[in-house]
């Protein structure tokens, strides 16, 4: 460790020695809620130095909390809103004055019985050329997961080597032709992009550029290579000089449209893997993750080496978000490595005086190479690290251990996850934190470039197991229905599932049942001409300490060929009508399922008395409304003549 390093833990390890604690600056707020009537009710931990606490309540798409619902007194712990109604969420903030001067915020989003979501939007996987080879089977697998959780995907490819502001443009393209992307996925070594004129870490020699991923995602505005021109960075890579490739902007020109995430393992050289075997293990966790193989307690963890920090509160960013996910009561302040090596926890936080390696009192890269840490969801905060494009960065660290699959440098500014305890997908937290100005608390730097989570964007932390089987078959007799089969899931909260239908493999899938099913196989009387793709989900009912909602599991899916036959030629369709004269229904036949076609019943002068539709190979028609008389079936060019008789 070098000397300057060592400097700044001496004046970090005072200011903690003086300061308050984190958690003071965070309300540690949960919810329960009850449907006879419906209410919500919020609760946090009795705080001695409280003087009163405001609650505020917004629409979760506007970013205003505009004027408070109840202003409590410092002995509060509860309050209940009943003005709510089932299946609708609302989105508090708890603002608690103290006898300190410490102003603390909380914030939870709160619902009773929320809908499941069926389609989130597309995601684009941009994937580095140079590993898609090694990791075909593995890539099918993460698309193959990410639509099973109501994505449509998109894959697009470049070159490690390609400049970054050309893959950005491509992503730019891809987002205008496809309006429904607003995920991006980036994996492998995808060009990094740096941008600005910043040392959020408050270390000169770390000042310049930085990567800049969120700008990828940033789509409807130009960002500039024209006027910064500094070049003290220790890093080469910080310095920042026009006309490099590397942007001017240490903020974002505007709110982020995509959700961004990467995953990349390149230069790790202390993990005994190469970069494609670490990539392959990420992406079999993230796999083992989605389908309940690993399981984690719900609790949360912090290892705080900071304290308040002259007020900064860096693991309030845990304290803040681990509430809502899990109650107070369920996070622990305990060791970072030590304790999980052994005990698992969802999700954890941990920071220090920090260098691009490890963070004091944390840990370093070595220790995440040594062994695997149990903990799914983490957050890492300190010097120089968040600059994570380094060699064997702590940031990409957790990434590389073999559990872990996402992770953020939080403090500078705080992030915001709390909606997930509610099934939102961490990428949209990352956006929320990106484009987060004033809604919710962000201590220094908010909207800044550097702000950038490590891992897939896509993924949520509730888990429901999936059906183990499905199969696909069109029962024996018929021609035009296709029965789909499945095995039950094995978590016993499931209460039943949904049968989702598509006509590409990454495609949008419909739901199908209107309801839930608890019996298989279930039928699809009107399965698309082509190769269907059929999905089936588990479902259960979750909840967590902000609310409950339906959550479903990633789904299963599989393929199936069934054909129809065009009625627009005669011969091919093989068109029979019966009986002939007729009297109340007219029976029409087709030799094979046709596909979905308009038909016509005319007089023979031409006028209209009945047009209808056929979609199945056998169909009855009700003439009972038709006068005795000679008429005309036409379908396309096909035309017959019958008589109606009464």
């Amino acid at each position: 460790m070098n000397k300057s390093l060592l400097t700044i833990f001496i004046l970090l390890g005072s200011l903690v020695s003086i300061a308050q604690v984190s958690s003071d600056y965070a309300v540690l707020v949960s919810a329960t809620n009850s449907t006879t009537p419906p209410s919500i009710q919020l609760y946090w931990p009795l705080y001695a130095n409280a003087t009163d606490y405001t609650i505020y309540k917004k629409d979760l798409s506007t970013t205003s909390w505009g004027t408070s619902i109840a202003t409590l007194s410092g002995t509060a712990t509860t309050f209940t809103d009943n003005d709510v109604i089932i299946d609708s969420a609302y989105e508090y903030k708890i603002v608690r004055n103290s006898t300190t001067g410490i102003v603390a915020e909380g914030y939870l989003i709160g619902g009773i019985e929320l809908s499941a979501v069926d389609y989130r939007g597309t995601c684009l996987l941009v994937l580095d050329t140079t590993i898609t080879t090694d990791l075909t089977n593995e890539i099918y697998q993460l698309k193959k997961d990410i639509s099973g959780d109501g994505w449509a995907v998109e894959e697009l490819h470049v070159a490690r080597d390609m400049n970054p502001t050309i893959v950005r443009d491509l992503i730019i393209g891809r987002a205008n032709a496809n309006s429904s992307i607003t995920a991006l996925f980036l994996f492998g070594r995808v060009p990094v992009l740096y941008s600005g004129n910043l040392y959020p870490d408050g270390h000169p020699d770390h000042q310049g550029a930085w990567p800049a991923d969120g700008i990828y995602g940033d789509i409807d505005v130009e960002y500039t290579d024209a006027t910064v021109d500094i070049t003290v960075a220790a890093r080469i890579e910080n310095q920042n000089v026009p006309g490099d490739g590397k942007y001017d902007q240490s903020v974002f020109k505007s709110k982020l449209e995509l959700e961004v995430g990467r995953v990349d393992l390149y230069n790790m050289p202390t993990f005994i893997l190469d970069e494609a075997s670490l990539l392959k293990r990420y992406l079999q966790a993230d796999h083992e993750f989605r389908t309940g193989v690993h399981i984690y307690a719900r609790r949360a963890l912090i290892d705080d080496n900071f304290g308040a920090f002259a007020g900064e509160a860096f693991a309030s960013s845990g304290w803040r978000n681990f509430a809502p996910m899990f109650s107070s009561s369920e996070i622990y302040e305990a060791d970072y490595f030590s304790t999980m090596y052994t005990n698992d926890y969802l999700w954890s936080y941990g920071c220090g005086g920090g260098w691009f390696q490890g963070a004091g009192g944390v840990g370093t890269t070595n220790d995440f190479a040594l062994d695997t840490v149990k903990s799914a969801f983490t957050m890492l905060f300190g010097s120089y690290f968040g600059d994570w494009d380094a060699n064997d960065d702590f940031l990409r660290a957790p990434l590389a251990s073999g559990n872990t699959l996402t992770n953020c440098w939080a403090g500078r500014p705080h992030w915001h996850f709390h909606n997930m305890a509610m099934g939102a997908n961490i990428g949209y937290s990352a956006r929320l934190t990106q484009n987060n100005q004033s809604t919710y608390v962000s201590n220094i730097f908010p909207k800044w470039v550097h702000i950038a989570l490590m891992g897939d964007p896509t993924l949520r932390m509730h888990i429901v197991q999936p059906p183990t089987t499905i199969s696909l078959a069109i029962p024996t007799g018929e021609t035009s229905v296709i029965g789909i089969d499945y095995t039950n899931s094995p978590d016993p909260e499931v209460i039943g599932y949904y049968v989702y239908r598509s006509a590409s493999e990454f495609g949008i899938y419909e739901r199908i049942t209107n309801e839930l099913i608890n019996y298989s196989p279930f039928i699809d009387e009107e399965p698309i001409h082509g190769t269907n793709y059929y999905m089936v989900k588990a479902v259960k009912l979750e909840t967590s300490s902000s609310g409950s909602y339906y959550n479903t599991s990633t789904g299963i899916s599989d393929s199936i060929f069934i054909e129809y036959v065009s009625v627009e030629n005669n011969l091919a369709a093989n068109i029979s009508i019966a009986p002939n004269p007729a009297s109340d229904y007219l029976s029409i036949n087709f030799s094979a399922n046709p596909l979905q076609t308009n038909y016509t019943i005319t007089n023979l002068e031409g006028k209209i008395y009945l047009p209808g539709l056929i979609n199945n190979s056998s169909n009855k028609v009700n003439i009972q409304m038709l006068p005795e008389g000679m008429y005309l079936f036409n379908l396309g060019d096909y035309h017959k003549k019958f008589m109606v008789m009464k």
